[in-house]
């Protein structure tokens, strides 16, 4: 639920664009560095490369089975996914472990960029938008549970959390203080800005924010981030879960991104002449007009599991509010939105969750909005958010059948080479049914007696 302050300058990587990996990975003193890639599902990849084979690793890249690695659009026999590392991305970690770096890097086969490698994916929406003359910046919310499994069942790591309304207590913050200052810290020592901390709506939910940055930064440091948070919170004897709906009762961990588009002369979407009163340019409306065309697709790849859709589909929670949009509408400073305005400067997409990929969710809401610019749309007056021929999808299934009707977000996963959207439609389908198939306790407790 971050406030952030709007937008002021575009924001440049920190990391010296002339230096090569070995030089920087050296002068960090760095003895180690993970060469991390992230499946179509989202799961971190990666191989742990001595510095004494770092000139290997920025020459070569490192070899990986990506049928082994799941997800990747491949089979035993095909060849090695080669993960090139991408200099701009290096990230000394040693408050992990002493000389430890991660790398993000694009997936190639046989010389060539993967199709369905994410961060490939990403790239290629983003040539697409320079080519209109625009940059596109991203601000992330990570929100997130810390929970321990005792005896089967998920519990709150910290069991003094237990009141009703548990948002912003201090308390409840100053209990989690060594492990959200640790984080924090993290986050600062690599220059990205942390500003705030706080306890979420569920019991044990909390999110921690960053700078917004051009959209491959921000996507690749919500992948480190997840990371860090995992690995910091098991320190502690607790597991990070980034899971959409881990307990029926309580709000759900979303992804909301806030997006932004520039050129050569600053901010495209402010403007001070807006007879709606937003303060937004016709490109912005344009840009929130395609992302609402397309929400029904769009879901599939920013709420990509079963579990999701318990987030997107719940009516109620402990707390009273779900913060979780159910319908594809528009509006100001109004956290009830799919796309909540908060100030003239940018939008927030508050449609996504913690289980999605950032790559994928940044390259669907960029090709999204760039329809709509490019088609000069209008969503018309700020919505309601009650009429039924705006509501999201209600499962995955629906969510698929939706991204496979849509040819604007077919052809933005399908940029580099064909067939990954028909792929991930495919895993989709199967994850669903796979769930479906199983008999749960629900069911146990419901019909086992009742005939």
């Amino acid at each position: 639920m971050a406030v952030d302050a709007a937008e002021a300058a575009p924001v440049t990587d920190s990391h010296d664009r002339t230096q090569t990996l070995t030089e920087v990975a050296r002068a960090s003193g760095t003895t180690f560095i993970l060469a991390m890639f992230v499946t179509l599902s989202g799961k971190p990849c990666a191989k742990l490369v001595p510095i004494q084979a770092v000139t290997q690793l920025e020459e070569d890249g490192v070899g990986f089975a990506g049928y082994a690695a799941g997800n990747m659009g491949q089979e035993p026999k095909d060849s090695d996914l080669v993960a090139i590392p991408d200099v701009d991305s290096f990230t000394p970690i040693p408050f992990i472990k002493p000389g430890l770096a991660i790398v993000h890097c694009d997936p190639h086969v046989n010389g060539k960029p993967w199709p369905y490698a994410p961060r490939v994916i990403l790239k290629k929406q983003l040539r697409t938008a320079a080519e209109l003359g625009l940059t596109v910046n991203v601000g992330a919310e990570i929100e997130y549970f810390l929970v321990n499994r005792v005896d089967g069942q998920l519990v709150t790591a910290d069991r003094g959390d237990t009141s009703s309304n548990p948002c912003y207590d201090a308390r409840d913050v100053t209990r989690m203080y060594d492990h959200l200052t640790e984080v924090a810290d993290a986050m600062n020592t690599l220059g990205w800005g942390n500003y705030a901390n706080d306890h979420e709506d569920g019991n044990g939910q909390f999110e921690q924010n960053f700078d917004y940055a051009d959209a491959m930064t921000t996507a690749d440091r919500v992948v480190t981030l997840r990371y860090l948070l995992s690995v910091i919170a098991e320190k502690r004897g607790m597991q990070a879960t980034f899971m959409p709906k881990p307990f029926t009762t309580r709000t759900g961990s979303g992804l909301h991104m806030h997006l932004s588009l520039w050129n050569d002369a600053g901010p495209v979407f402010p403007d001070a002449d807006d007879a709606l009163g937003l303060g937004l340019s016709a490109t912005a409306y344009s840009f929130v007009a395609g992302i609402l065309e397309h929400a029904c697709a769009l879901q599939g790849l920013i709420a990509p599991t079963v579990n999701s859709y318990k987030r997107t589909g719940a009516t109620a929670t402990a707390s009273g509010a779900t913060w979780s949009p159910r319908f594809a509408t528009y509006g100001g400073n109004d956290r009830t939105h799919y796309l909540r305005i908060p100030d003239k400067n940018r939008v927030e997409l508050r449609g996504g969750d913690g289980s999605a990929n950032p790559y994928l969710a940044a390259a669907g809401a960029v090709a999204a909005g760039l329809d709509g610019v490019r088609r000069n749309l209008h969503p018309g007056a700020p919505g309601s958010g009650d009429s039924p021929s705006e509501m999201l999808p209600m499962t995955l299934l629906h969510a698929m059948d939706a991204l496979e009707a849509d040819q604007v977000l077919i052809d933005a996963l399908d940029a580099v080479g064909p067939g990954v959207a028909e792929y991930f439609a495919k895993t989709k389908r199967e994850e669903f049914f796979a769930w479906h198939n199983t008999v749960s306790a629900w069911e146990i407790d419901h019909y086992l007696t009742a005939f």
